[in-house]
C-alpha cells in the first residue's frame, strides 16, 4: 500500500522519547511546553504561540477568547464551505452565526466575489479561512476586503504548515490562527495544536481559557491586575477561575516531540513542495489546484473530476490511499443540514461531488508519484 501517511515520527524520535521518559521528567505541562512555543514562534515569526491538544481546540479557543473579549461586535462569522468540521462547528457550539462562503476555483480558499457579497449583506465580526491542502488563499484580495469591511481576520493554517504567500508564511496575516500536529500532518506531536498571535490581550485569554480559566500561567503583572480587580489573595488564587475555561492543554511529552521534528521540518517542506510540482506537471490534464503567488507546503494532492467513483477504485485496487478533499462542501454535511438545511454552492458542490485527495507526504519517492499518477490517467 501506498499509505496517505508514512513514518510522521520516526523510530529515532521514539528512541529519543522513550530514553527522556526513563528520567522520570514531569510529563505534564511544564518547561518543554514553553520551550517548544518558543521555538514555534521564532521559527513562524509571531510573537506569542500556545500549544494546546490539537488544532480542532486551537480553533475553539480563537473564538472563545474573541467572544470573552468582547471584540466580536456581531454574531455573524464568515466561514469557509470547503474546510474541515471543527473549523465551522466552534461558531456553533459558541452561539454565534456561520455563514458559508464558497470555495475559489484555484486556490479552493474563499471565493473573492462571493466574501464581498457577504460582506456588503450582513454585519460580520469575523473571518475565518482555512489555506485548504495547504494552498494560501488570495491573501492580497483578502485583506484588501478586511480593510474595507474591518473585520477581524482568522487563519486556520492546520494544513499548511510552511506554505508562504509571497515570501510571508500563512498563519501570520490574522489577528490568530491555528496550527494542527496531529498524527498525518507535516508535523506530529502525536495530537496537539498551537494558537499564535501577535496580540497581547487575546494570547493572556487564550492560555488562561485553555486552563480551566485560572491565572497562574499568566504574567506576573496580568495575574497581579485580575487578583486586585476581584480581591484575590495570592494563595487563593491557584483555584480562582476568571474566565469561563476548558482543560485544552498538551503536555511536555507532546513538546518533546514537537521540539524534535522542528529541526527537520524546513526539509520537509522542501520535499511536499517538490512532491506537489511533481504531481502538477504528472497530471495537467487534471484540475490543478494553485496560487501562482505562492510557496506551497502540500498537505496532500487534490484533484476533482467527474469520474471521481473510477478513479477512487483504481486507486484502491491498486493499494493507493486516498479521501474526500476534506469535508467537501460544510453546507452538505449531516451536522449542517439538520439545523440549516442543504446550502448550495457552485464551486463547493463540485468539491463535494467531484473532489479527493491522493498522497503527499515527505517519504513519498518520485516513482510512487509516477505510479500513482499513471494509475489516475488510466482511469479516463
Amino acid at each position: 500500500m501506498i499509505p496517505l501517511v508514512k513514518n510522521t515520527i520516526s523510530k529515532e524520535e521514539i528512541t529519543n522519547l522513550s530514553n527522556w521518559l526513563l528520567s522520570d521528567p514531569r510529563l505534564t505541562r511544564n518547561v518543554l511546553c514553553e520551550e517548544f512555543e518558543y521555538k514555534w514562534s521564532k521559527w513562524l515569526g509571531t510573537k506569542y504561540s500556545h500549544f494546546v491538544n490539537s488544532g480542532s481546540s486551537a480553533n475553539l479557543l480563537i473564538f472563545e477568547a474573541l467572544k470573552q473579549s468582547g471584540r466580536l461586535h456581531t454574531k455573524n462569522i464568515i466561514v469557509p464551505a470547503v474546510s474541515w468540521v471543527t473549523s465551522v462547528t466552534p461558531v456553533i457550539q459558541l452561539g454565534l452565526t456561520p455563514i458559508l462562503c464558497d470555495a475559489d476555483e484555484e486556490t479552493l480558499g474563499l471565493n473573492i466575489d462571493h466574501l464581498e457579497k457577504l460582506l456588503k449583506a450582513n454585519d460580520v465580526s469575523a473571518v475565518l479561512l482555512v489555506h485548504v491542502l495547504g494552498v494560501p488563499n488570495k491573501m492580497d484580495d483578502i485583506l484588501r476586503l478586511k480593510e474595507k469591511y474591518n473585520f477581524i481576520l482568522i487563519e486556520d493554517t492546520c494544513e499548511a504548515v510552511g506554505s508562504r504567500f509571497k515570501d510571508k508564511k500563512v498563519g501570520t496575516f490574522g489577528l490568530l490562527s491555528s496550527f494542527s500536529f496531529y498524527y498525518g500532518h507535516h508535523l506530529s506531536t502525536i495530537e496537539g495544536g498551537m494558537v499564535c498571535t501577535e496580540d497581547e490581550e487575546l494570547y493572556m485569554l487564550v492560555k488562561s481559557i485553555s486552563s480551566h480559566g485560572w491565572a497562574r500561567d499568566l504574567s506576573e503583572n496580568y495575574k497581579r491586575n485580575l487578583e486586585s480587580k476581584f480581591n484575590v489573595d495570592p494563595f487563593n488564587s491557584f483555584y480562582s477561575f476568571y474566565f469561563n475555561g476548558y482543560n485544552l492543554r498538551s503536555t511536555d511529552l507532546n513538546a518533546f516531540l514537537g521540539i524534535s521534528q522542528l529541526s527537520s521540518l524546513d526539509n520537509k517542506i522542501i520535499k511536499r513542495n517538490q512532491n506537489y510540482q511533481r504531481y502538477k506537471s504528472n497530471l495537467s490534464e487534471f484540475y490543478v489546484q494553485k496560487n501562482d503567488y505562492a510557496f506551497i507546503s502540500n498537505f496532500s494532492y487534490g484533484i476533482i473530476d467527474k469520474n471521481k467513483n473510477k478513479i477512487v477504485q483504481n486507486l484502491f485496487d491498486n493499494r493507493i490511499e486516498c479521501r474526500p478533499l476534506i469535508c467537501g462542501s460544510m453546507g452538505r454535511q449531516p451536522f449542517w443540514i439538520k439545523q440549516f438545511g442543504v446550502t448550495e454552492l457552485p464551486i463547493a458542490d463540485k468539491v463535494h461531488f467531484d473532489g479527493f485527495y491522493i498522497p503527499n507526504n515527505d517519504e513519498l519517492s518520485p516513482e510512487e508519484i509516477d505510479f500513482i499518477s499513471n494509475v489516475i490517467k488510466k482511469s479516463v
